[in-house]
């Protein structure tokens, strides 16, 4: 009998549908048709975002997805388009063919999507799956709020009805407080209208499809109370029909790999990081190489049929989540609604006022700006504040496709001031008990041992962090004037060969001032580097304990019997 694994790849079936069961097909279908509402609504929002044909949403909302659910791992992961990929996508065809033709900024997104795929594959073939963790949380909080921010001030035109050639962020600013004495109050009075009731509804109704009422009361609003005739502008004409074969352009490839990348990267980034959040106790957690695969693949499929590049998004999850799915089962549904509306609701999309579309995409992108998470980690931690400051400002400064370098590093930069500044504390032991803690003012009754110093480095300890390691030591040693010093080893995972030169000359040195070095704590790695080294022969056994309580021993023992000597010649 065949193993699970071997059925699938006999098969070629996803994991869900071989153990799918017939008590789940309701609440898929019912998930998948509420997610729909969404999707669609905020696929096509999103798309506006970008500044590409509304219809480009929706066929970003069916074969990706469709494909997606048959190579997945996530349960419940919805994937079509974000905002962040969406205003990427926006920043990188606007560098590229700021003035194009329709059927030129077509091909462009097309070819941008296929790069998107194939990179995603390609580390997927290379396993850097790992990748994804790679950005730090307070670094993509950072980022995502910059996101948020940019794409408001993006739509803010839209809500007022007025019009100015975009630029960077800050000549963007000044132009939408120039352009303020042409808002059109029709057109604003319409987008708070809608944005009001996007907001109620999230807030009073989370369950109910908010983007879909939102667009359905803006096209009614538009159709019955005549809003073209008072100025208020509507998306336009959407062809009906299937999408057709969209061939990218190897021309402009070369040009689009740079900014490519950095969406694949927020793209797979976000979809671990939704298809994570949103697995229940008894699903899989999604696998991150396989996510490479499927999201790539998904892309590379879309782009073929003129999609935007995409990927899994946090808030259609949610819902999914929320209104019961339990398979991809329900994505399937949602795409088949998509397909229904790219066949027959073209034209009543048609009607929609772009202030509705701005309306939905503010809404949601004002989800990415979180103030309570900035204020959780300068509670915590006010360097990573720094950081998530720095990839904040950085999206708004340099822009969004090189705020992912920033981002990228902020991370790195962070991660390198941690490696080369490796925490050292002075330990003192619980008085009645063989536990040495940091001392603390919080414990002012720990024990100490005149002349013996007690130190406790912890991380890998290498070229980056030597140096600042031992002016570390220097200065806790000018301090204590002590006749040993015992540095605990046991939270130093490895000891680099710079490191322990650095070791074996700081030994020199304080031999030379008569003060006694010891090693305490060594993991079986550590040991076997200084027993192989000059330091191993210089100090000895002596010179080395297996935990602080027998090289607290040992020196109480030396220091006693000089003591009990005395008393016997004295006798």
């Amino acid at each position: 009998m065949p193993s699970d694994p071997e059925r699938r790849a006999l098969f070629g079936l996803p994991e869900w549908l071989l153990s799918y069961r017939g008590t789940w097909l309701r609440p898929d279908i019912v998930a998948g048709l509420t997610a729909a509402a969404v999707v669609i609504p905020k696929s096509m929002a999103y798309t506006s975002v970008a500044g590409l044909p509304l219809q480009v949403g929706l066929y970003t909302a069916f074969l990706p997805m469709l494909i997606y659910a048959i190579l997945g791992t996530s349960r419940v992961l919805s994937v079509s388009t974000t905002s962040t990929i969406a205003i990427l996508t926006a920043a990188e065809l606007s560098e590229l063919a700021p003035s194009a033709d329709p059927a030129t900024l077509l091909r462009a997104t097309a070819t941008l999507t296929l790069l998107v795929g194939a990179m995603l594959i390609v580390a997927c073939v290379l396993r850097l799956g790992f990748v994804a963790d790679f950005i730090s949380e307070p670094v993509l909080i950072g980022f995502k709020a910059g996101i948020g921010v940019v794409i408001i001030l993006d739509q803010v035109p839209k809500l007022l009805g007025t019009h100015f050639a975009k630029g960077p962020f800050l000549r963007n600013v000044f132009s939408t407080v120039r352009t303020l004495p042409e808002t059109k109050p029709i057109t604003l009075a319409l987008a708070l209208a809608m944005i009001l009731l996007l907001i109620a509804m999230e807030h009073y109704t989370p369950k109910a499809p908010a983007p879909l009422i939102a667009v359905a009361a803006g096209i009614a609003g538009a159709f019955f109370l005549h809003l073209t005739a008072h100025g208020v502008e509507l998306v336009g004409f959407i062809p009906r029909g299937l999408p057709a074969f969209t061939p990218p352009s190897l021309d402009l490839a070369s040009q689009l790999w740079p900014g490519a990348l950095g969406i694949a990267l927020m793209s797979f980034t976000e979809t671990i990081a939704a298809g994570r959040a949103f697995a229940a106790k008894d699903e899989p957690l999604p696998q991150a190489n396989r996510e490479l695969l499927a999201t790539g693949l998904a892309n590379a499929g879309g782009a073929l049929l003129g999609a935007m590049p995409g990927g899994g998004g946090t808030s259609q999850t949610a819902v999914n989540r929320l209104t019961g799915a339990r398979t991809q089962m329900a994505e399937l549904v949602t795409a088949a609604m998509t397909l229904v509306t790219m066949l027959l609701l073209a034209p009543l999309i048609a009607l929609m006022p772009q202030a509705t579309l701005a309306a939905v995409v503010i809404v949601y992108s004002a989800g990415m700006i979180k103030p309570r998470e900035f204020r959780d980690i300068l509670a915590v931690r006010r360097t990573e504040f720094l950081w998530a400051l720095i990839a904040f400002a950085g999206v708004m400064l340099v822009g969004t496709l090189k705020g992912i370098l920033v981002a990228i590093i902020a991370s790195i930069v962070a991660l390198a001031y941690q490696a080369a500044n490796p925490r050292v504390h002075m330990l003192g032991r619980k008085p009645g008990s063989n536990i040495f803690r940091p001392r603390s003012e919080a414990h002012p009754e720990d024990e100490s041992f005149p002349g013996l110093l007690i130190l406790r480095p912890e991380g890998r300890i290498f070229f980056a962090n030597a140096q600042q390691l031992l002016r570390k030591l220097r200065a806790y040693v000018e301090q204590a004037q002590p006749a040993v010093m015992a540095l605990d080893l046991r939270a130093v995972f490895d000891l680099e060969y710079t490191a322990l030169k650095m070791l074996i000359e700081a030994e020199q040195k304080m031999r030379d001032l008569h003060i006694r070095l010891w090693l305490v704590g060594m993991n079986p790695e550590v040991l076997g580097v200084v027993q192989k080294s000059s330091l191993g022969e210089t100090l000895g056994r002596e010179g080395m304990y297996f935990n602080l309580e027998t090289a607290v021993a040992k020196y109480q023992a030396e220091t006693v019997a000089p003591v009990d000597q005395t008393h016997s010649i004295i006798a």
